[in-house]
């Protein structure tokens, strides 16, 4: 009590009084990069970031184009994402180290939406995921986006890896479709394999020489850009040998030299209703990819970061993305990890990352269009498998039945159904195994009085001399609860409080080992008091902690009805000194 309360008060006198104070709403929402300003930013550090962001940068010019590719929209749409948006969240974000950008993770979901709704629906959608990003920060949603099992985001990922992997056979192999390729997995594998015969080796070698490139530099050269080296060696082979194949230039038309001007897209009533549930998608995905990617970050440099307002962050750089024509916007893992492995010291290296992006585009865009559109599959090949993270799939499916359940529901549902529906059922199954699995942990015991072995009298003093409060008394039953009780428990509970005899005259009920109490357990031990008052039987709760007792205050399980003290010890006492020495 002492400590909390003057935590409350805020007295200098206690040291932990930081710890228990609730931040303010500047210190919830002050960006990284303020923290990083204020604690002193020389020009070492400057350096380091400028390095880590030219790093990045080089990771994220391909990829960016890859991902806009495959997610249905030219590959400056790409560019434009990991620029604007980029640059927003490391400027307003809540970790020190996120960089932003397209991520492989929402190929699915913007290709579905740029289908059915074309580019002025898609980024309307994007306009409005950026709102509610916005929205969830402010209402501190943030803070229990971390409750999604672990199962559901590693089933979710790999759904997606397969999912982005299946999306690359056309170009991988260069098929020629009589039609639109089909969006669902079973119907699109069947189209592909009736375009077998037109196969272009061509193509395929393409793509396997970026792949076998970008694997090997991985393993031999970890420090050197693979996937732009990789990129650059595919696209003089094709330009050098003249193959007959896909390039951006031949498909787009090659890319912008500069960025557009922002402009609002179209808003009408009907779309903004046909577009809500892709919007509401790709908040969900973009609030978990984004925090997953800072939380990743923070395991790898110690540090923390404030998720709400790395939320709002996000909601800004979707708005100002879709403004300028680029598609959705969010933490990315692998470009992030990139960045901390890269040295980068604060938010500055993820803007110099954009910016770099931007000079790349200014000069270099014109040798964008022969790049291969089977190597950047080739490229997204490789993004897809290292999404699968094998070893914590094993794990996974190792540990529990309920964990591997979680995880093949959550994964199937994501690659033959629906990604959203793939989370929130994985997410309802896990918190239906997890409710279970807690509702087991309750116990509710007669408690015995210590019982001491009859041994010599002579026996180095352990013989323990008698107390009446350790003796049983006939009048007195005890029942101590043990582990949460909480709706799923209540019945297990409630039916031993049932039984609570109408002879006894004392009632106690020990509550000292129950860590939460939710309002169906003060609802059923409100029914066990009126029970007990009308058999006038004295009711005791003893060691209910503040939690529980103003859940049970608030559901009239208060005194005179009911007693309460800290040890049964103490309601023995009680008990002892209202019936009198002799009893009653």
């Amino acid at each position: 009590m002492g400590i909390s309360r003057q935590a409350k008060t805020g007295t200098a006198s206690s040291p932990t009084t930081a710890q228990f104070s609730s931040p303010s709403f500047w210190e919830l929402y002050t960006p990284k990069l303020v923290t990083v300003l204020r604690e002193g930013y020389a020009w070492s550090q400057l350096r380091s970031d400028t390095v880590a962001g030219l790093t990045v940068a080089i990771v994220a010019l391909p990829l960016s184009m890859a991902i806009a590719i495959a997610s249905g929209v030219s590959p400056e749409r790409g560019l434009f994402t990991a620029i604007v948006g980029g640059f927003l969240i490391s400027a307003l974000g809540g970790s020190r180290f996120q960089i932003g950008g397209p991520a492989g993770a929402f190929i699915v979901l913007v290709a579905s939406t740029a289908h059915h709704h074309g580019l002025e629906g898609l980024l309307l959608a994007t306009m409005m995921s950026g709102v509610f990003m916005l929205t969830a920060g402010y209402l501190r949603l943030g803070t229990y986006i971390k409750f999604i099992p672990y199962p559901v985001t590693i089933g979710f990922t790999a759904g997606i890896a397969v999912i982005i992997f299946a999306s690359q056979f056309r170009e991988l192999f260069g098929l020629r479709l009589p039609s639109e390729e089909p969006g669902e997995l079973l119907a699109k594998l069947a189209a592909l394999t009736a375009a077998a015969p037109t196969l272009s080796l061509s193509a395929l070698g393409v793509a396997i020489l970026t792949i076998v490139t970008i694997l090997t530099l991985k393993r031999l050269r970890p420090g050197w850009p693979g996937m732009l080296l990789a990129i650059t060696a595919a696209s003089l082979v094709t330009a050098v040998f003249d193959l007959p194949m896909d390039t951006i230039g031949t498909r787009f038309g090659g890319i912008p030299r500069s960025l557009p001007l922002p402009s609002m897209p179209a808003i009408s009533g009907d779309l903004l209703l046909a577009v809500l549930p892709d919007a509401i998608a790709f908040a969900l995905l973009g609030s978990i990819e984004s925090l997953l990617s800072a939380v990743v970050a923070d395991g790898m440099t110690g540090r923390r970061h404030r998720s709400n307002c790395e939320l709002v962050a996000q909601g800004v750089a979707n708005i100002a993305s879709a403004l300028f024509g680029g598609i959705c916007a969010t933490g990315t893992i692998a470009r992030t990890a990139t960045n901390v492995r890269a040295g980068a010291y604060g938010p500055v290296s993820g803007m110099l990352h954009a910016l770099f992006l931007l000079g790349f585009m200014l000069i270099a865009a014109p040798l964008a269009s022969y790049i291969p559109l089977s190597a950047l599959a080739g490229l997204l090949t490789v993004v897809a498998w290292n999404m699968i993270e094998t070893q914590s799939v094993a794990a996974l499916l190792r540990s529990s039945r309920g964990d591997a359940l979680v995880l093949i529901v959550t994964f199937l549902l994501v690659v033959f159904r629906d990604l959203t529906e793939g989370i929130v059922i994985g997410f309802a199954l896990g918190a239906v195994l997890f409710i279970d699995r807690m509702s087991k942990t309750i116990a509710v015991e007669a408690h015995t009085f210590s019982q001491v072995e009859d041994i010599a009298d002579e026996a180095n003093g352990g013989r323990k001399p008698y107390h009446t409060e350790t003796a049983s008394d006939p009048d007195t039953v005890v029942y101590r609860i043990s582990g949460a009780f909480f709706f799923a428990a209540a019945s297990t509970v409630g039916a031993i409080l049932d039984r609570i005899a109408d002879q006894r005259q004392n009632f106690i009920l020990d509550c000292s080992a129950v860590p939460f109490l939710d309002s169906t357990a003060a609802s059923v031990i409100e029914g066990a008091v009126h029970k007990a008052g009308r058999a006038k039987v004295r009711f005791f709760i003893t060691g209910a902690s503040a939690q529980a007792r103003r859940m049970l205050f608030a559901h009239n399980v208060r005194p005179p009805r009911v007693r309460y003290k800290a040890t049964i010890e103490g309601a023995l006492r009680q008990i002892e000194c209202e019936d009198g020495p002799g009893g009653v």
